[in-house]
């Protein structure tokens, strides 16, 4: 009996970790699809300062991850998660007081420092409270949670924006759901840790995972398709398409997709499956940008999100899982930060180059710009990726 209890997987610390996971994200992601409309009708901000704004977490987020994963690793978890999410919590309130262009720069810049610290610490307790022989499972059902979270709260930011009118009721439901993240957080009782006595040399490792420095290039590659899309597709469906509630119906079909993936999905990567799921998931993802850049009609709009959120619910879990197969067990931080500061760092790019291309080239260069970056990536998997993987894992 004492066995089965320790191999469960639902239980109450890995419910709460996936809780608090899905209220960061979300309170985040709410914000994500407007504040390019928000930007433009508050301050005049044209599209590439918008880029500029926008990306000012991501940089942020990349100077913080890396010393984040060495901290998670090398520090009490719990203690490190509840103090990021306090912070991250807090600043929500800088958005509501922020008059000028440069304040609310300052502001989102800012609020990248705790939101890439908390992500880390967060998914790196989600992996001490879940049991070993369960890992695979685990991490995917752990990342539903964030997917969903960044494909739902779109939605409801829409809904809510189509009803109220107001920006400000929108910061006020981030800052009351990110409060909500801060107290699941703080009731999380990760298991106690053996000290490891680490080596004091300074060296990359210590801040990034170099035994999957080919697999972070793939994951910057897809981020960069995540970063136009997330930021640039409400404001190109309401001045190309003409649609402006039908925005949430993307995000919704978006949510639909990663949900479903997900739940077919974990089961492949409970069997270790993890390179197929990644090459599947990104060639589905491949169609799905293409589509939306090849055709500028309502059918290809809505059926490229269901595509989008099918490949990425198959590939996002399946590249977490390998870079925590590459690590030492004392390095699952390093692993968590590595795979985000890659996402980071792409999303960032895609942000800055979809903000310059749609300013100066038009939307058609931005979309055309994602499926370019999505079918490169799913090439370097089929030839490089697999088996630089198999090469360097450690363990299932």
């Amino acid at each position: 009996m004492e066995k089965i209890a320790r191999e469960r997987l639902w239980n109450r610390n890995y419910i709460q970790v996936m809780i608090s996971n899905f209220l960061l994200f979300f309170s985040f992601y709410l914000l994500t699809p407007l504040l390019p409309l928000y930007l433009d009708e508050e301050f005049s901000a044209d599209k590439a300062m918008i880029g500029y704004v926008l990306s000012g977490y991501i940089v942020a987020a990349l100077i913080v991850r890396p010393f984040s994963g060495y901290v998670v690793d090398a520090f009490d978890r719990k203690r490190v998660l509840v103090t990021c999410f306090f912070f991250f919590f807090i600043l929500f309130t800088g958005y509501i007081g922020a008059g000028t262009l440069l304040m609310f720069g300052i502001v989102r810049t800012l609020h990248g420092l705790p939101f890439g610290a908390a992500t880390v610490a967060n998914s790196t307790v989600a992996i001490d409270v879940v049991p070993s022989s369960r890992r695979n499972e685990g991490v995917g059902y752990y990342g539903l949670s964030n997917n969903l979270a960044m494909a739902v709260a779109p939605t409801v930011a829409i809904w809510v924006y189509g009803a109220s009118g107001s920006f400000q009721l929108l910061f006020w439901i981030s800052l009351a759901v990110a409060f909500l993240g801060f107290v699941s957080a703080s009731s999380v009782k990760p298991p106690k840790r053996e000290k490891v006595i680490r080596d004091t040399t300074l060296s990359l490792d210590r801040f990034f995972l170099s035994r999957g420095w080919l697999m972070a290039v793939n994951i910057l590659l897809f981020a960069m398709c995540w970063g136009v899309m997330a930021n640039y597709v409400a404001i190109y469906a309401k001045e190309v398409l003409g649609i402006t509630e039908g925005t949430g119906t993307f995000f919704m079909l978006l949510s639909c997709g990663l949900f479903a993936s997900r739940m077919v999905g974990v089961k492949s990567l409970a069997r270790g499956r993890l390179t197929q799921n990644a090459l599947q998931g990104a060639l589905i993802s491949a169609v799905g940008y293409t589509l939306f850049a090849l055709l500028e009609t309502q059918w290809a709009f809505y059926t490229s999100a269901i595509l989008i959120g099918l490949g990425n619910g198959r590939m996002y879990p399946a590249f977490l899982n390998m870079f925590i197969c590459v690590a030492r067990n004392d390095q699952r931080g390093t692993a968590n930060s590595s795979i985000l500061t890659s996402w980071d760092l792409g999303m960032g790019l895609g942000m800055l180059a979809g903000g310059v291309l749609t300013e100066y080239c038009g939307y058609g260069w931005a979309f055309w710009f994602t499926a370019a970056s999505q079918i490169t990536g799913t090439i370097l998997i089929a030839i490089a990726t697999r088996k630089f993987f198999i090469k360097r894992k450690l363990h299932d």
